[in-house]
């Protein structure tokens, strides 16, 4: 299914257009049909081939019903702006174009409407000059009269061409549903609407709305019951006798665990330069009182009257009803920290996200669609908990400071560290420190002519190479000395008396990822650059750890 909102100044031929299309009639009130204006969010249906259903969402044109305008066009991502022929360029036209261009609408179409009443091309022409500017700027255009119908067979095909277009949604994505429209049917219990943007609903499920849980008894879409059905698609969803008071217009239905409600976000915000300190923010069919507060110059925390489940990128309108200015909204962080950072560069990568955030759960970032996966290369991950690359090096200089001249508990040091958790200390830990009996100990419980001999051998070593017998014996280092050395970490022994840097086993994993699988010795020792006594121990060394398999010809593969 497809969803298409309508746009545009008040009578400007609207509901008319959507009744021509689909047949019926998208006033649904008695007061609207008595005076020939819509009020409420309507909603009609039909079949476009090749795309099948289409849902409209019919919105009030009229200025004192823009909060309703927007609460119908928020979740859609298709539009249709609708011009009149006989009218110039009028201010809800205006207005709601600016709404659409805030929240980043890119498809849809331009209807110029009453051509049997005036010429269209200035209005066409003047409609075109103000899309240029704005994300609709390459939208199509079509002409038309709904009185005589003429045009409406261009439509049909222009905007099912716009439909064919947009790309796939996620029917395994969370669910968040705002809700438009909530009444009672006799028999059902109530019954709440919306337009699902993405993911799927089925009878059965659980849903959330601010805390609480709701089952669905029924799902409907487009006048038909539905086992299942998948966004975009406008739905009704038959919640029994007793939901909970929370679901109400303006509240979002959600997957259970999936979203954080937040009453403070930080959002990048485009448009007039001056943002009023308490504007209202509309996004889905909410919409909220907030306090801005400016952090840098265009990006603004806004703190919300109440707590909306919102997530990173989602975009929303902030308008100001005083002036009727409108900003576009999309947000950087739906739970940001009580301090201060620097949004400004933010560019919105995972790298990006967890360098502002620093110490991170990874489960609180992915409710706030923080996207954080795959995890940016350096950052450390233990449990629930992210540390961002950046701050791994200066963790780790602490961590030696502190294990200086004693071993310490991770428990000890995550606390002297200021970290959340004790298993974020283990991956911290790594030459000159090391794990022993539970505790991190650093080179100070080692002799110190010992350390000083493994820096000279890591001084002269590169690559593969390991330094000769006679080397190790002038430096005082046997057998014992270089068991003590590779438990500590400072130096990696393949053998009794065959060393290597630290680290060399992963980085010779690497090389030999790149060789056609299996690979004999010999082409292992060309690949590593080394010789016959390194790559001997160091291949036995892979095996025995169990990253590459020795098979009966003596060849080898990486497990």
């Amino acid at each position: 299914m497809h969803v298409v909102a309508t746009a545009g100044h008040v009578d400007h031929g609207k509901s008319t257009l959507v009744r021509r299309l689909t047949g019926t009639d998208p006033d649904r009130l008695a007061e609207e049909r008595r005076r020939g204006l819509t009020i409420e969010l309507g909603f009609c249906w039909t079949t476009l081939d090749p795309v099948g259903e289409v849902a409209f969402v019919d919105v009030p044109g009229h200025e004192r019903f823009v909060t309703t305008m927007l609460s119908g066009v928020g979740p859609v991502p298709v539009a249709m702006l609708v011009v009149a022929a006989d009218d110039p360029w009028m201010p809800q036209a205006a207005e709601h174009l600016a709404a659409l261009d805030a929240l980043g609408v890119e498809h849809g179409v331009l209807v110029v409407t009453r051509a049997d009443l005036a010429d269209p091309a200035p209005a066409l022409a003047r409609a075109r000059a103000e899309l240029a500017g704005t994300s609709m700027a390459g939208v199509p255009d079509v002409v038309v009269s709904g009185r005589t119908g003429a045009g409406l067979g261009e439509l049909r095909s222009v905007l099912a061409t716009v439909l064919d277009t947009l790309p796939a949604t996620d029917p395994a994505a969370d669910v968040r549903l705002w809700v438009d429209r909530r009444f009672h049917v006799r028999g059902a219990g109530t019954v709440v609407t919306g337009t699902l943007p993405a993911g799927s609903v089925a009878v059965g499920d659980v849903l959330e709305v601010e805390g609480e849980k709701v089952r669905v008894r029924g799902v409907e879409a487009l006048g038909r019951p539905r086992e299942r059905v998948g966004g975009p698609a406008r739905v009704a969803l038959d919640l029994g006798g007793h939901p909970p008071d929370g679901v109400a217009r303006g509240r979002a239905l959600t997957t259970p665990g999936a979203f954080l409600a937040s009453g403070v976000v930080d959002v990048r915000v485009t448009g007039p330069e001056r943002v009023p300190e308490r504007p209202v923010l509309h996004v889905g069919s909410a919409h909220v009182g907030t306090r801005a507060h400016l952090l840098a110059p265009g990006v603004a925390r806004l703190r919300l009257e109440r707590p909306l489940p919102l997530r990173y990128a989602d975009r929303a309108v902030l308008r100001d009803p005083g002036s009727r200015q409108v900003w576009g909204v999309r947000v950087l962080d739906p739970v940001p920290p009580r301090h201060r950072r620097d949004l400004a560069s933010h560019d919105g990568t995972p790298a990006a996200e967890l360098r502002l955030r620093g110490v991170a759960r990874r489960s609180v970032l992915r409710r706030a669609g923080v996207p954080v996966e795959p995890l940016p290369a350096g950052t450390v991950a233990a449990g629930d908990w992210l540390v961002p690359a950046e701050q791994v090096p200066g963790l780790r200089t602490r961590l030696e400071e502190l294990a200086r001249d004693r071993a310490v508990a991770p428990a000890e040091a995550a606390r002297e560290l200021g970290l959340p958790d004790p298993a974020l200390v283990v991956p911290l830990v790594a030459p000159p420190l090391r794990l022993e009996d539970g505790r991190i100990a650093g080179p100070a419980a080692l002799p110190a002519a010992l350390v000083e001999a493994a820096a000279t051998v890591r001084g002269e070593l590169a690559g593969f190479a390991a330094p000769e017998a006679g080397r190790l014996d002038e430096l005082g280092l046997d057998t014992r000395a270089l068991a003590t050395l590779h438990r500590a970490g400072l130096l990696l022994r393949v053998a009794d008396r065959v060393v290597l840097l630290p680290g060399s086993d992963d980085r010779a994993v690497e090389v030999l990822a790149d060789l056609p699988q299996p690979f004999t010795t010999s082409a292992a020792r060309q690949a590593l650059h080394t010789s016959r006594r390194v790559v001997l121990p160091l291949l036995a060394h892979l095996d025995a750890t169990g990253r590459t398999v020795r098979l009966a010809d003596d060849r080898r593969r990486l497990r």
